[in-house]
């Protein structure tokens, strides 16, 4: 049976999450390796690559046990975008930022994935910090070379780094303006799900972007419904009929079926604000707030992406009084979060009736709650929040040939509960996402 085993591994912002899933989905095994998410001023967002890149996976793999050494298959994803300049022995030469920091900062406002050029500007910036460099590698690239595979990113990974990576090659044109070259840059293979090497007799596939990895193993398919990744990033997704108008400032991305295509974005007020907020409101609530008592909430503690795309905007906190306690600062911190789902999904002109979570939010009670009150939903709780991790499993299962469709990974879509909205908040939310929205526009007049 451990050799029908296929590992999934996400070396995600704040920990690296592994699971090893049999022909059925079901998790058989999981391990989380946190790490430190480097912080040292305002603007800067990077990790320790030799930790949390290399050997953040490989204890995670260990703490799989023996699923992690004879699985059939490995399928690694990552946050986007990120980089590190390494020498011939994998040592980091620069530091390792990561999508927000500074030095990612191209100066564009990002209506569409490919505007942002994050990933062209933290390439630009590590070649012409090290043009000696031996390679320059993403966070899922380092990964597999520190477990012993090729680094191969698949197309949706290398896309992060539009327009050095055009689609279909590196454009030696663009990467030369910087004095990069392709030699010192991740293989891409444009096939997600296909076999790129071995570690011993585990099948590998390309290194992938967490965002799509998520999305595999959801079965989200309807207009109507949504799916909302709460980890350190928040990302919301809302099904539509395809083709899509577009909304603004908003990304659509194809849905498995082609009549289908999934409208939204990013945003910074996931895991990343609520575990600060929670670190600072650390004392339990005698009892839970008022509906009609809670204060609102800007949770743009580093600036905003989908669908502000402002990295300058601030956090604030309004309408306080000396009435709320920890408790209503807490719950507002959920709720600002429910309201960026909910603005997302107006955009989007989604209704929404069902939202799928994953992440930690498929984990957190309170925050699975606030996300029904704010948004008037159903919030179904994925049974694996691991999603990034259980999605790359899938695509190791393809890399072994024990799969053959992508879209097939729906079927192993497990609920793990529902929370439904409750009626006095949802009335009282609804009154607290019209000031945020107020608020929201006063403070980004753009």
């Amino acid at each position: 049976m451990a050799t029908e085993l296929t590992v999934g591994l996400d070396v995600g912002t704040t920990a690296v999450k592994a699971v090893a899933v049999d022909a059925e989905g079901i998790v058989r095994a999981r391990a989380r390796v946190p790490h430190d998410l480097l912080v040292t001023a305002a603007g800067t967002f990077e990790h320790d690559p030799a930790g949390a890149w290399g050997e953040g996976p490989r204890a995670a793999l260990r703490a799989l046990g023996e699923p992690g050494r004879t699985a059939r298959g490995l399928g690694i994803a990552a946050m986007l975008p990120s980089i590190v300049a390494v020498d011939d022995r994998l040592r980091p030469l620069s530091p390792a930022p990561l999508y927000g920091d500074h030095r990612a900062m191209s100066g564009a406002r990002a209506l569409t994935p490919l505007a942002s050029r994050e990933g062209e500007t933290l390439l630009a910036w590590v070649a012409r910090g090290w043009p000696d460099a031996y390679a320059y590698l993403p966070a899922q690239a380092y990964a597999m070379a520190a477990l012993g595979a090729e680094p191969v990113l698949d197309v949706f990974a290398a896309m992060a780094f539009y327009p050095a990576f055009d689609g279909v090659r590196w454009d030696p044109e663009r990467l030369a303006r910087f004095g990069a070259d392709e030699k010192r840059l991740p293989p891409v293979s444009a096939q997600p799900g296909r076999a790129v090497g071995r570690i011993g007799e585990t099948v590998v596939t390309a290194a992938g972007a967490d965002v799509l990895a998520e999305q595999l193993a959801v079965d989200v398919a309807e207009p109507g419904d949504a799916f909302v990744a709460c980890g350190t990033t928040l990302v919301t997704w809302a099904v539509a009929a395809a083709p899509h108008p577009g909304a603004p400032g908003l990304w659509t991305l194809p849905h498995h079926r082609p009549d289908r295509c999934l409208v939204g974005g990013p945003s910074n007020a996931g895991g990343l604000f609520l575990d600060w907020a929670g670190r600072h409101l650390a004392a339990p609530p005698e009892a839970e707030p008022d509906p009609g008592r809670v204060p609102v909430w800007l949770p743009y503690v580093r600036g905003e992406r989908s669908p502000l795309h402002r990295p300058g905007l601030r956090a604030s906190l309004h309408d306080l009084d000396l009435t709320h306690d920890a408790g209503a600062l807490r719950r507002a911190a959920y709720e600002a979060s429910g309201f960026v789902v909910r603005h997302h999904l107006d955009l989007a002109g989604c209704t929404p009736r069902r939202i799928v979570v994953t992440g930690g939010g498929a984990r957190d009670p309170a925050w699975a709650q606030a996300l029904a009150d704010c948004t008037d939903a159903v919030v179904e709780r994925a049974a694996v929040p691991e999603g990034a991790a259980h999605g790359m499993a899938w695509l190791a299962r393809m890399a072994a040939d024990l799969e053959t469709s992508v879209a097939d990974a729906r079927h192993w879509y497990r609920p793990g509960g529902r929370v439904a909205p409750r009626p006095a908040w949802v009335d009282a939310c609804a009154a607290r996402y019209a000031r945020f929205r107020e608020l929201s526009r006063e403070c980004d007049p753009g």
